[in-house]
């Protein structure tokens, strides 16, 4: 992944934002805080915690389990699977800011038990250590075209047994040349495969049990609620954050809610088991 051009996409853009957010509850920036005064800003995929509780389930988390959470962001899902089911989690992220401040809130949410956060790229091959009982990726693997590099990079990583987990975007119909450039410039989403490919690159890599489930009208109608919530408080969001954040986040928000508004492009939740 070409780290510097993700780090341009608006939704990864001033991550300092996050301590504008706590400071609208009263939270200081050396202050402690608790997940659940984060859960609102640092889950960056959509259907917020709902979606990592499915996670959970799918994988079968608990006390004992090893988690890697590959694009881990501001380690958002990574610390609410900690705090949820006390399982210890990897949170690799590439992104120099995203891993320095998902670490700095890891520290401040007392977690540094459960939750380790790693900076790398899994094309680099698994983290070095023991194996995972289970692996989640949020909106991640979308900016990732090499999948068969990823996907053998996490059946590596993976006891047998183990469980991935992935919410990513997929092909419904043929996208117009004009959402394709969308897609790849503003979203960095340089490759979309529609679900019959997903699965099978899942398959190459050696997995089994593939399961692939449509989340494309859920997904719309998350995004398109999102854009108008954020347009609705924009002139807020500036005093706290500044017109450029803003609009920057306008761009990423509103160039995703007309993507899913009948331009092709879909959405799905992969599980997949390690034999």
């Amino acid at each position: 992944m070409n780290e510097m051009k993700l780090e341009s996409m608006g939704l990864y853009r001033n991550i300092d934002r996050v301590d504008a957010d706590l400071a609208s509850l009263g939270v200081g920036p050396d202050d402690p805080v608790r997940v659940d005064q984060l859960t609102s800003f640092d889950q960056f995929h959509y259907e917020g915690t709902a979606a990592v509780d499915d996670a959970a389930v799918a994988l079968q988390l608990g006390p004992t389990s090893r988690v890697l959470d590959i694009g881990s962001g501001l380690g958002g899902p990574a610390r609410y699977l900690a705090d949820r089911t006390g399982c210890a989690v990897t949170a690799l992220e590439l992104q120099t800011e995203l891993h320095n401040a998902g670490r700095r809130l890891t520290s401040r949410a007392g977690l540094t038990d459960q939750v380790e956060h790693l900076e790398g790229d899994i094309l680099n091959g698994p983290p070095a250590g023991p194996g995972f009982d289970g692996i989640v990726s949020m909106l991640c693997f979308l900016h990732i075209p090499d999948r068969t590099t990823l996907f053998t990079s996490c059946a590596a990583a993976l006891y047998p047994g183990g469980r991935i987990f992935i919410d990513d975007y997929v092909e419904l119909s043929a996208l117009d040349p004009a959402s394709v450039t969308a897609l790849a410039e503003i979203v960095h989403c340089p490759y979309l495969p529609d679900a019959s490919a997903y699965a099978s690159h899942l398959t190459d890599a050696g997995f089994v049990d593939v399961d692939v489930v449509d989340k494309s009208s859920d997904w719309s109608a998350f995004v398109n609620a999102r854009y108008d919530a954020f347009r609705d408080g924009r002139e807020n969001l500036v005093r706290r954050y500044g017109e450029p954040t803003v609009a920057g986040l306008d761009t990423f928000y509103g160039t995703v809610a007309e993507l899913f508004d009948g331009a092709g492009l879909g959405g799905a939740r992969i599980t997949a088991r390690r034999p």
